[in-house]
């Protein structure tokens, strides 16, 4: 196997050699074909909308899909984009020179502020028509709104922040009544809470955020043209209604933390990006003089909400003494700018410029880029005409930027969809990690990719790196599909072959016990995996040869019960005198044929451990196939080794209950050997009737007349009544077994009268006792002193059987009394019988005219007819039908042939020349034989009354209808 293993390694060589001359003429690296069969949508999609002002566009806001336009001088144009052919026009009701500043949208599209250049604020709400003037805001040039998104409603705004072109911030907060008029001001207070300032005094408030973070605390950036400053503190819970005064007072005597950059562009902008509807925003992009400051923010840290910031500079083409950018976007992974020709989008990844749009000079100077944060959709306006951008799979091309950044993870996460993407990123993985010597790691990607098999095995066996080597194939091995059976097969093997390599090398060094170990169990998981079980089943010799190559056999062991090879687990633990631990995996598994199998090695080892073992499995085992092992175990053993035998055999037969022959004669031999007490008690046990005895009487008998055991021969022979040589031979034992086998042929009395004359010869002419003599007199009826007499020799006096002779002749004189008796009987008897003939001859019956035949109810005097005493009358031919079926089939042909000779009788005689003597001889002959024939078809017909005779009662249970015709009889009465 290992020199399959290293023509494999070298093919490894050669394969790559012909994939690079492949790669030459442009055979792909992947299983992936990347192609793109149609351009790609852009990520930023621009529409252009159809829609002509009539007048200038001043100001645009986006907000939850509301649009707040304002036009010309005085005009304010409300569009639902949910229902763009329903706009609305409300007037501002201007007369003087001022003109719209800016324009602030809460989050709700509710609450609409309008900023004047004349230092004033008008207020409109989206559920009423009328403009109303916010009057304690007059004399503040607004720049930026902090709207409230926690406590704000459609009428109420809840507290929120105001920024000045002075750099004054103030806590305000604007209400609308129930009903379509104001009942008081709309503006319920307006209060300075803080001043920013730069290092030449207050600046313009250009930007201010409110966020709320963990734990009740609030986080408000506020913007200027050169600084970021962040104010942090809590509000305690009841009372944010109150508003964020409490926060500023922290900062009243130090400024808070800030970001300052030395460029300046005259104003800044900072935009969020919020993933998801009512969640906090996750990062932030500041449009400052430097370039752009981006980050992520973080509402666990407790000083400062940004994190992870980064100043991306701007493009090379923007210079910002020329053309400064006017605002900014921020999307998931772009910020985008806008130029007052063009609209720039850059990656925040990597800050390079991924898309840029000119715009046509027709449609005039870029005013204003906005964003919609609930449905992400972009705004910019001009003058004259509104554009809206789409963003669509923003995140397609984000996993080469990770990677091309080693972030194989984000990579992954956002191709994850994209097999042939993702395939590149495991790839690149896989690389960098080789690269840096992490080869775990880069095992485990290269596995996942569709590159050559041959090329990444030979880089980690070149680089001498067999446990990554491992880890590919494992990982390799995992991913392929089950109809993929020659690949799973090679993979199998080699590892296996690598496994066992490092366990060697790991096995003989002391220090790296923990590590060879830890591999161990890996093998060990590897071999008992269900995803490999089929195929290292199928090429198990191939694992075997390895396994011994090696001299692994604790793995072989742990191999053959993985492969549930129990017969090879047995054979190793028997080869290596493990007979318990043998006897414990069989006992395990309870295969019955691996019991037949290694019995008779175990049983000569530890014979009790091996009858246990037998017992417990019960009735699974076929006792006749252990009967092999038992034998051989027993003719090498001692008596007391042969008792375990006895003792398994004893559990089949009195346990199980088992019949087989063979069992009962095994156990009747080793009886026979080394239990004589017991083999008589068996055969007792066994009974007499030869049809239940489950021993081979023949081998019984010789075989205990080859041990002597006479006794257990005398029993034999009586089941097999055989009682002369029972008693024959119980006569050389005992005299009483003698005599009770003389009584056992009960319905034979001559055979009785036989085995008791040899008794009493044996006892006269061998014991020569004349008292036992007359004792088997006593014992049996069937012998009389006559019977015995010969028996005596001629010395022997008339004193010692005096009273047999006595008992014997008053037995005789009784007998001929009790035949006297019955003679008297029998005569009195003959007397009654005459008499009884005598008065039946006389007896007689009479026969009215109109009496019927109790069969066919016809008239009865037509026809030959029988009358009975019960009184029932049949004509002769209805009793012999209704009679006949009935009768036993002997009678039925006797009564047939009777017949037969009675209608012979009743032919005349055909020949004329006869003498005329003859003539009258022959027919009183005749006459004569059929009067005789007549009488005995009588005794057969008119033996009883067919209605009242005991024909009658044996018909009793004999259905009405003949079963053979009941189908017949059934159909005719349909």
């Amino acid at each position: 196997m290992a020199s399959i293993l290293d023509e494999y390694e070298d093919s490894l060589h050669r394969s790559v050699s012909v994939q690079q001359s492949r790669a030459s003429v442009g055979i792909p690296h992947s299983g992936y074909v990347n192609a793109r069969l149609e351009k790609e949508t852009p990520i930023f999609n621009k529409q252009r909308i159809d829609f002509a002002p009539p007048e200038k566009i001043n100001s645009l806001v986006v907000s939850s899909n509301q649009l707040c336009m304002s036009l010309g001088k005085d005009t304010l144009l409300r569009i639902d984009l949910g229902k763009p052919d329903e706009p609305n026009q409300v007037e501002l009701g201007r007369k003087d020179e001022a003109k719209v500043y800016k324009m602030f949208l809460d989050h709700t599209g509710s609450h609409l502020l309008i900023a004047l250049n004349t230092s004033e604020c008008l207020y409109l709400n989206r559920s009423v028509q009328k403009v109303r003037a916010l009057s304690r805001w007059k004399g503040h040039l607004i720049e930026s709104v902090g709207w409230n998104k926690f406590l704000g409603s459609e009428t109420n705004t809840g507290p929120i922040l105001v920024g000045t072109s002075q750099g004054q911030i103030y806590e305000a907060e604007i209400s609308v009544s129930e009903g379509s008029l104001f009942s008081t001001n709309p503006d319920q207070y307006f209060r300075q809470v803080y001043t920013l300032e730069e290092e030449s005094g207050p600046a313009p408030v250009c930007c201010l955020e409110i966020e709320r973070g963990i734990e009740g605390k609030f986080f408000i950036i506020a913007t200027t043209r050169k600084r970021l400053f962040q104010f942090v503190g809590k509000v305690p819970e009841g009372t944010e209604q109150q508003g964020f005064s409490s926060i500023f007072a922290v900062h009243a005597d130090h400024l808070p933390s800030f970001r300052e950059f030395p460029a300046n562009l005259g104003f800044s902008e900072i935009a969020f990006y919020t993933p998801k509807l009512r969640s906090n925003p996750r990062s932030f992009a500041w449009m400052m003089g430097n370039g752009v400051l981006y980050g992520t923010l973080d509402y666990s840290r407790p000083d400062s909400i940004l994190s992870d910031e980064r100043v991306w500079v701007y493009p090379p083409d923007i210079d910002i003494t020329v053309n400064k950018p006017i605002s900014i976007v921020l999307t998931q992974f772009h910020f985008l700018l806008l130029l007052p020709d063009r609209v720039k989008a850059v990656c925040t990844l990597n800050g390079q410029v991924v898309f840029q749009d000119l715009f046509l000079e027709k449609f005039g100077s870029l005013t204003r880029m906005i964003k919609d944060p609930t449905v992400q959709q972009i705004w910019i306006h001009t003058e004259k005409v509104v554009f809206r951008y789409h963003v669509q799979r923003e995140s397609r091309d984000v996993w080469k930027m990770y990677m091309n950044m080693n972030k194989f993870d984000l990579a992954k996460e956002y191709c994850k969809d994209r097999p042939e993407c993702l395939d590149i990123v495991l790839a690149k993985e896989a690389e960098h990690c080789f690269q840096n010597k992490r080869y775990l790691d880069s095992a485990k990607c290269y596995a996942l990719t569709q590159n050559y098999f041959e090329e990444i095995a030979l880089k980690f066996i070149e680089a001498k790196q067999e446990e990554a080597l491992m880890e590919f194939l494992i990982k390799k091995l995992s991913n392929l599909k089950p109809s993929e059976k020659t690949q799973t097969t090679l993979l199998t093997t080699w590892l296996t072959e690598l496994y066992l390599n490092w366990l060697g090398i790991l096995q003989g060094d002391p220090s790296q016990r923990n590590l060879y170990l830890d591999t161990r169990e890996k093998f060990r998981t590897f071999l008992s995996s269900p995803k490999n079980k089929d195929c290292l089943f199928n090429n198990r010799a191939s694992i075997y040869e390895l396994l011994a190559s090696h001299g692994d056999t604790e793995h072989m062991v742990y191999f053959a019960v993985i492969m549930q090879d129990y017969e090879r687990v047995v054979a190793h633990h028997c080869q290596h005198d493990e007979y318990d631990e043998a006897l414990n995996v069989l006992s395990r598994h309870r295969d019955e044929k691996l019991f037949y199998k290694f019995s008779p090695v175990l049983i000569q080892h530890i014979p009790k451990k091996v009858v246990d073992a037998w017992i417990s499995m019960g009735s699974r085992l076929d006792a006749r196939n252990l009967i092999p092992a038992l034998v051989n175990y027993s003719q090498s053993a001692s008596t007391q080794q042969i008792n375990e035998a006895i003792r398994y055999m004893e559990f089949c037969v009195y346990q199980l209950e088992e019949t087989q022959q063979a069992i009962h004669n095994y156990l009747l031999s080793l009886y026979a050997l080394c239990r004589p007490d017991s083999l008589l008690s068996y055969l007792e046990q066994a009974g007499t009737n030869p049809n239940r005895i489950h021993y081979d009487l023949k081998y019984a008998l010789r075989l205990c007349a080859e041990h002597g055991h006479h006794r257990a021969c005398v029993h034999i022979y009586k089941v097999m009544e055989l009682y002369e040589e029972a008693v024959d031979l119980a006569l050389q034992v005992d005299v009483d077994l003698a005599k009770s086998c003389a009584d056992l042929p009960e319905d034979d009395e001559e055979l009785r009268k036989k085995l008791w004359l040899k008794i009493a010869r044996h006892v006269v002419q061998e014991e020569k006792d004349v008292k036992k003599a007359m004792a088997c007199l006593s014992s049996c009826a069937l012998l009389k002193i006559e019977d015995v007499l010969p028996f005596f020799p001629d010395f022997v006096t008339i004193d010692h059987f005096k009273e047999a002779i006595c008992n014997s002749l008053e037995d005789y004189n009784k007998h001929i009394e009790e035949l006297k008796r019955e003679m008297e009987e029998a005569t009195q008897s003959a007397k009654r019988i005459r008499e009884d003939i005598q008065e039946m001859r006389n007896k007689y019956g009479s026969v009215e005219p109109q009496e019927k035949c109790a069969a066919c109810d016809f008239p009865l005097l037509n026809r030959p007819f029988y009358l009975f005493l019960c009184g029932h009358m049949f004509h002769y031919d209805c009793l012999l039908q209704a009679v006949f079926p009935n009768l036993p089939a002997y009678k039925q042909a006797k009564l047939e042939d009777l017949q037969k000779k009675l209608a012979a009788t009743s032919q005349p005689s055909k020949s004329h020349h006869r003498p005329k003597d003859a003539d009258t001889i022959s027919l009183g002959k005749g006459q004569q034989s059929r009067e005789q024939i007549k009488a005995d078809i009588d005794d057969i017909v008119a033996a009883e009354c067919v209605y009242c005779g005991e024909l009658m009662i044996r018909s009793i249970d004999k259905p009405f209808i003949d079963p053979q015709k009941y189908e017949e009889e059934m159909q005719s009465w349909l």
